[in-house]
Formats: structure tokens, sequence, C-alpha cells
């Protein structure tokens, strides 16, 4: 075991479903995401809070954004009872930075199209408490199950200030390889959990099952 992945974080994204509650709630991962942008995964704030209301209270919740009126994600922020705000898209310092004055509780989160070492440097500037590195792609702001460039994380990691989860593309036969690269944070997965769309129940105990495993854990 990787004594440096003891405190490794699972979070598993795109819960759609009263399913998808209660597979979370046997196995129980670190975080859930529920999306709110456009995406084959949106809900709206009123399935959210269905599904949270059931959730358990253990696990971590998460809105995923792209580009939304800050005045939208304080409404779905409180409505829902969100811990955490993960922003997907162009959002600037500004725009953070009035999102932690209205919601001081909230923990934001910045993703990261990894495409060069600048992508990362300033993305690790902007005033969030942690980053999620994500596959660079032209035509999405994240979702599209690539994986991103270890490489270069790797060699920058220890010029960073803040926890990062990775995403993108991580599934059972790629999350330990990924993790024990780069040391982060975190890993978050959506559609490596998911079969025909959905989320499964084995996939999920597995994923769950290896990570708290890496983290000497069981479930």
């Amino acid at each position: 075991m990787n004594t440096k992945l003891c405190g490794l974080k699972i979070k598993l994204c795109g819960l759609r479903r009263q399913e998808d509650v209660q597979y979370v709630n046997e196995f129980i991962p670190d975080y859930v995401g529920f999306v709110f942008a456009d995406s084959k995964r949106k809900i709206s704030p009123d399935m959210a809070l269905s599904l949270i209301r059931n959730l358990n209270r253990n696990i971590r919740t998460v809105g995923v954004f792209v580009n939304e009126d800050v005045d939208s994600i304080v409404l779905i922020t409180q409505h829902v009872g969100l811990d955490v705000i993960q922003l997907h898209g162009d959002e600037d310092a500004q725009y953070i930075s009035n999102i932690r004055h209205t919601l001081p509780k909230a923990e934001i989160w910045k993703a990261v199209r990894v495409r060069d070492e600048k992508s990362i440097i300033l993305a690790d500037s902007l005033p969030v408490h942690k980053l999620l590195l994500d596959a660079f792609s032209m035509e999405a702001y994240g979702g599209t199950g690539r994986t991103a460039d270890l490489k270069l994380i790797k060699a920058l990691r220890s010029k960073m200030s803040k926890p990062f989860f990775m995403a993108g593309g991580l599934d059972i036969n790629n999350i330990e390889n990924t993790a024990d690269a780069v040391l982060p944070y975190g890993v978050d997965i959506s559609s490596g959990i998911e079969t025909d769309d959905c989320k499964d129940k084995e996939k999920i105990k597995a994923v769950v099952q290896l990570v708290k495993g890496m983290r000497g854990e069981g479930i």
C-alpha cells in the first residue's frame, strides 16, 4: 500500500435516480455530484433535493455548474443544501470571489481542462479550495471520458498549492495507477461507474472498495 494515498478521497458524479442514491448509501463514497449544467446527466434542483433527502448524511454533496449566473448558483445551493460548488466553465477570480462572499460556508472547486502548464498554474492561483484536473477537450467542458496528461500533472505537482482531484476517464482499471502517478487528494468517477448511461451498483461497489482498500479501509 502506498502510504501517501491513505487519505485518498472518492467522488462519484452524475447521480440522477433514487437507485443511484441507494447504491452510494450502501458503499459510502466521500462525495457525490449532481450536474446542473447541460449534459446527459443534468437534473433539476428539485430532483437533486429529492435525492439528497434520501442520501446518507456522511456523504458530502457537490453541485456541478458551467458558466452559470452567480445568483442562480446561490439559489440552487441554498435550495438543495450543497456542501460544494464545482465550477466547470470559464469562471474567473472575481466570479469566484462573489460566490465565496455570498456563500461563505460552501467549498468551491474549480475544474481545469489540462492543456498545458499555464492552464494548471492559472487555476491554482484562483480563490478556490480545491481543483479538479480533467482532460482537455475543444468540444466539452467535462464528462468526455478522456484521461488527463499524467506526465504534465506529475511534473507540476510540487508547484501547486491546492489539493486536487483527478477526473476524466477513470474506472476500475486505471484508478490505482493514476493515483500512484500523481498522488491526488481524490479521484472523481462518472462514466466509469455506468453501464448503458446508468449508474451500475457493481461498478460503484468495485471502485469504492478499491479506493478504500488503497487507503487501508474496507467497506
